[in-house]
C-alpha cells in the first residue's frame, strides 16, 4: 500500500538533509490545508530563517510526482500536500482487494510479545456495571494489538485473594446456612459480605477474626481452603455468563491466589535488595524519594498485600511470556498503587526490558446518576442484568418498528450489547461515563446502533446488486466528487487509526474514527445514486460501498462489536 507521507517525507530529506523530517509531518484538522501538512517553525531555530522563506525554499527544490502528489501550497509558514484523489483511490481498492478482511492490519507487533491485564473481577462480589469498562477496553487492545501481529495474551487477574475472603470466611462460619449460595451464589454471597461488613464496623474484633481467616488461608489451613474454593468455583460459573454475553475470552484465569506460593520469592528478593524495612509493625519499600508513600508488602500481622501480588505476577509474567510490554486496565483510583509497584519492580533483579514497558492504562469510572456505586452498601447494577436489559430494549424497539425481522433475538443481542460496548469506548476512556440509556440506544447519534445500521444499509445494496464487480471492471475516475474522495481518503486513515489506538492504548481512535466513516457514507449514499443505469457508475460505487462494508465490520469487531446482517 502507497505510504504518501513517506513519499513526502523522502522528497523532503533529499531537499533538508533533516532524516527525522518525517516526524514533523501533520495530518492537517482542515482539509483545506491539505492532507498532509509540514510546519516550517519547527525548522527556524535550526535553518536561522522565517518560516514562510523555508516553506518557500524547499517548495522550490521539490520534484514531486503529480500522479501521487497533485499540488503543493505554501500558507503562513505550513508546506501543505495534496494527494492526487485517483491515487488514493486506486491504492485503497488495491489493497482491499488483496487483503480483503485484513484490510488495515499489519506486521509490526511480529516477533513482540504483549500481556494484559483486564476485568479483573471480585470473586463472591457481583460482577457489576463498574468491571464493564475494564473488559470492554482491555478486550478492544487485545483485539487491537493481536490486529498488528503481535503475539497477544490476555490475562483475568481476577480477585480472589485478600482480606474481603477472611470476611465471607467469617460471615460464612456464623452465617452460612441462612443462605443458599449453591442456587444464587453471587446474590447470597453480597448479603453474606454486606452483613458481615457492617459487623465489622461495629466489632473490632470481628474484624481483627477476619484478618486471621485470611491469614490462615494464605497458610493453606485446609476449611478457609476449602470455603474459598467454592466462592471462587461458584463465582466462576456466573462470570461466564457475562463473558458469554460479552463474546470476551481470557488465555490465562490465573488471579491472585495464583500467586500464593510464589511471594516468598518477592520478599526474599527486596529483603536482599536492603530496601525492605519495618514500618509501625508492617515491612514496606519507602518511596520518599519518588515522593510516593511507602508500598506495603507485608501487613503487621505478616499477610500480604496487592501490592505483592503484584510484583510476583510481574516476576512470573516476565519469565514465562518475555513480554516486550505489559499492560494493566484498570480504573483510574489504582494510579497511585501501579506507580509504586512499578517502582518496586525494578528491585526484582529483571531485565530492564521488562520493567520499563510496565503500562498502567487507567480509566474514569461509570457513574449512576445518582453518584457512585459500592459493594458493602449495596448500590450496584449487576453487569448481566444490565446487557440483558440492553437486550430488551432493543426487543421492543425491533417489534415496534419491524415486527416481521428475521433473526429478531439474535439481531436484538447483537445491537442491544454493541450499543453498551460502542457507548463505552467512544469517549477517551480516562473520562467518567454516566450511564444513560436514551443516549446509549440512540439510532441517530454517534452510537453503536447508528454504525450497525450504516454497515446494514451497505449490506442492503450489496445484496441487491449481487456479485461484487471484479477491480478489474472499476473505473476509478467515475469516483470524482467530493463524497466519494472523502470517504477514500477516510478508508486509507484505517491503518493509522488502528496503529495510533495502539500507540495511545486508546480504543476510542477507532470508534471516532468508524463514526466518521459511517456519517462520510450516508454523505455519499444522499448525494451518488449507487444502483445506477450505467454500468460503469454503478461498479465503481458498489465496490466503494463494498471497500466501506468491509471496514465498517472489521472496525467495530476490534471493538469487540458483532455486526447484525440485517435491522
Amino acid at each position: 500500500m502507497l505510504d504518501f507521507k513517506k513519499i513526502i517525507a523522502d522528497e523532503l530529506k533529499k531537499v533538508t538533509n533533516i532524516d527525522t523530517i518525517e516526524e514533523y509531518i501533520e495530518v492537517p484538522t482542515n482539509k483545506e490545508m491539505g492532507d498532509y501538512s509540514l510546519p516550517c517553525f519547527k525548522l527556524a531555530k535550526e535553518m536561522k530563517k522565517a518560516p514562510q522563506m523555508i516553506a518557500n525554499e524547499i517548495k522550490e527544490k521539490l520534484e514531486i510526482n503529480e500522479e501521487l502528489i497533485s499540488k503543493v501550497d505554501v500558507v503562513n509558514g505550513y508546506l501543505n500536500f495534496y494527494v492526487n484523489p485517483l491515487s488514493v483511490i486506486n491504492t485503497v481498492f488495491e489493497e482491499i482487494d488483496n487483503k480483503k478482511e485484513d484490510y488495515g492490519s499489519s506486521n509490526i507487533g511480529e516477533g513482540k510479545n504483549v500481556v494484559i491485564d483486564y476485568s479483573s473481577p471480585n470473586i463472591a462480589k457481583p460482577f457489576h456495571i463498574g468491571h464493564l469498562r475494564s473488559t470492554v477496553i482491555g478486550n478492544a487492545l487485545y483485539k487491537i494489538y493481536k490486529f498488528l501481529g503481535y503475539n497477544t495474551t490476555g490475562i483475568n487477574h481476577l480477585g480472589d485473594y485478600g482480606t474481603q475472603f477472611g470476611k465471607l470466611i467469617e460471615g460464612y462460619k456464623r452465617w452460612g446456612e441462612e443462605y443458599n449460595i449453591e442456587e444464587n451464589p453471587i446474590d447470597e454471597l453480597t448479603k453474606i459480605y454486606i452483613r458481615i461488613n457492617n459487623l465489622c464496623k461495629e466489632d473490632e474484633s470481628v474484624l481483627e477474626e477476619c484478618r486471621n481467616n485470611f491469614k490462615k488461608l494464605e497458610d493453606g489451613d485446609e476449611y478457609c481452603t476449602e470455603i474459598w474454593q467454592k466462592f471462587r468455583d461458584l463465582s466462576l460459573e456466573e462470570f461466564q455468563k457475562v463473558y458469554d454475553l460479552l463474546d470476551v475470552h481470557f488465555d490465562s484465569l490465573n488471579g491472585e491466589a495464583f500467586y500464593s506460593d510464589k511471594m516468598g520469592e518477592v520478599i526474599d528478593i527486596l529483603e536482599k535488595s536492603g530496601k525492605l524495612v519495618e514500618s509501625e509493625g508492617a515491612r514496606v519499600i519507602n518511596l520518599d524519594d519518588k515522593d510516593m508513600p511507602p508500598c506495603i508488602i507485608e501487613k503487621t500481622n505478616g499477610s500480604t498485600t496487592y501490592a505483592t501480588r503484584d510484583l510476583a505476577a510481574i516476576l512470573y509474567r516476565a519469565r514465562t511470556y518475555d513480554f516486550d510490554k505489559a499492560i494493566y486496565v484498570t480504573s483510574y483510583e489504582q494510579i497511585l498503587h501501579f506507580k509504586q509497584v512499578f517502582e518496586v519492580a525494578k528491585l526484582l533483579g529483571i531485565d530492564k526490558k521488562y520493567t520499563d514497558n510496565l503500562t498502567h492504562v487507567p480509566f474514569g469510572m461509570v457513574l449512576l446518576k445518582t453518584g457512585k456505586m459500592s459493594t458493602r452498601e449495596g448500590t450496584i447494577i449487576k453487569l448481566e442484568d444490565l446487557l440483558n436489559e440492553a437486550i430488551e430494549r432493543v426487543s421492543k424497539i425491533i417489534e415496534e418498528k419491524n415486527p416481521n425481522l428475521e433473526e429478531k433475538e439474535d439481531v436484538a443481542k447483537k445491537v442491544g450489547i454493541g450499543a453498551v460496548i460502542f457507548n463505552d469506548l467512544y469517549n477517551s476512556r480516562i473520562k467518567d461515563e454516566i450511564f444513560d440509556w436514551d443516549t446509549m440506544l440512540n439510532f441517530n447519534g454517534e452510537t453503536g446502533p447508528y454504525l450497525q445500521y450504516t454497515y446494514v444499509r451497505t449490506n442492503s445494496i450489496l445484496s441487491k446488486v449481487g456479485d461484487i464487480p471484479q477491480l478489474s471492471d472499476i473505473d476509478i475516475n467515475i469516483l470524482n466528487d467530493d463524497a466519494s474522495i472523502n470517504l477514500t481518503k477516510t478508508l486509507y486513515s484505517f491503518g493509522d487509526a488502528i496503529k495510533q489506538a495502539a500507540d495511545k492504548n486508546e480504543p476510542y481512535i477507532i470508534a471516532r474514527y468508524l463514526i466518521n466513516l459511517a456519517q462520510l457514507f450516508s454523505s455519499f449514499y444522499n448525494e451518488n445514486k449507487i444502483i445506477n443505469e450505467e454500468t460503469s457508475v454503478q461498479a465503481a460505487r458498489v465496490y466503494l460501498t463494498y471497500c466501506v462494508n468491509l471496514v465498517l465490520k472489521r472496525g467495530a469487531s476490534l471493538l469487540g462489536i458483532q455486526m447484525p446482517e440485517r435491522m
